[in-house]
């Protein structure tokens, strides 16, 4: 007998299938803190112990970022499999947090999160996303890139000591 296989998106797999967004939950922070810690572990060597510190914050750090601005959640059998946040900032919307669980990568989270920051932005009529970012984390920037991010010169350009440099989007006008 052959293996079901995943249903197919116009000829292609369909990775994102099973994978929920949704706002995160003060419950939650314990789970993206954990994320966080998972997803940047294999980058820890290149950072500045402040810089990780900073990147890969504690549960206490979630729940307050979930105070200051939106928070999601991706989930994968309610397990969660990615998270990104953002804050408004002069009139531009702030991409913070973004991490996809290794074991997740490939499934096209970090595009579906994304895609619900500009669902937000668009909603709050913000017409820039921009977000900081470290040079090693290649497969992220070039999502970000793939997905209209560009790299500006724009501060800051580091992170307790870890070299940042920062990208932006404008997103169109058309609602």
């Amino acid at each position: 007998m052959e293996a079901s296989r995943p249903k197919t998106r116009l000829g292609k797999l369909d990775l994102t299938r099973n994978i929920e967004i949704r706002p995160a939950q003060p419950r939650d922070a314990a789970a993206i803190a954990t994320l966080l810690v998972e997803s940047f572990a294999e980058y820890q060597p290149l950072y500045t112990a402040g810089g990780y510190a900073a990147t890969a914050i504690t549960s206490e750090q979630v729940e307050e970022r979930i105070r200051q601005g939106p928070v999601w959640v991706a989930l994968s059998d309610e397990m969660v499999v990615g998270t990104v946040s953002v804050v408004a900032r002069s009139g531009s919307l702030y991409v913070r947090g973004m991490a996809v669980r290794p074991t997740a990568r490939g499934r096209h989270i970090g595009e579906l999160l994304l895609a619900q920051v500009e669902k937000f932005a668009n909603a709050a009529r913000l017409r820039r996303l921009f977000l900081s970012t470290t040079p090693f984390l290649g497969r992220a920037i070039r999502l970000y890139e793939r997905l209209g991010f560009h790299r500006t010169d724009e501060e800051p350009h580091e992170l307790y000591g870890t070299p940042l440099f920062t990208m932006e989007k404008t997103l169109s006008e058309e609602l």
